[in-house]
């Protein structure tokens, strides 16, 4: 083989393999930014825990939710310790994970919340209605009873034939 073949082979070889080299340098993550995706992570799953809070005061079944947050506290947990191992590249994948589920259960939770209070609202104007309804029809049905059996108690009055009783003393 001839040195100009060997070189251009070699120069081939050389332009392949820094082209993996680039693309493994570029894909590393640095320590500042996995600790921001991380402190981001921890901050949307507390966002996401206090709308199933909430959600939960008002009402809302948040089983299906808590599950979903607990996933989202494992790949946490997963993304802490890739962070004290020093693997940046797990972090930035564990924590976004955890945040899409995060976003996630904390939307869901959030419409659980509103749907839960549209039908307390609902429920508490049907239970007004059907109240007030109810007082109207037992005074009305009481100021017709008085006066049914006012005008039967003149009735029977009126139809007596009095006795006059003689005073033998």
């Amino acid at each position: 083989m001839s040195v100009r073949k060997f070189s251009f082979v070699l120069m081939m070889l050389l332009v392949f393999a820094s082209q993996f080299y680039v693309s493994v340098t570029i894909a590393q993550v640095s320590e500042s930014e996995a600790s921001s995706v991380l402190t981001s992570a921890e901050g949307i799953v507390d966002s996401a825990y206090q709308a199933v809070l909430r959600a939960e005061e008002a009402g809302a079944n948040v089983s299906d939710l808590l599950f979903q947050l607990d996933d989202a506290g494992e790949l946490l947990a997963k993304a802490k310790v890739a962070y004290r191992l020093g693997d940046f590249d797990e972090v930035v994948r564990s924590a976004s994970l955890c945040s899409d589920i995060g976003e996630n259960v904390k939307n869901e939770a959030d419409e659980l919340r509103v749907e839960t209070y549209g039908l307390r609202a609902t429920s508490f104007w049907l239970t007004l209605a059907g109240s007030l309804v109810g007082v109207v029809a037992v005074g009305l049905g009481s100021f017709w009873g008085w006066r049914f059996f006012k005008k039967r108690y003149y009735e029977r009055v009126l139809e007596m034939k009095p006795e006059i009783k003689s005073n033998e003393s």
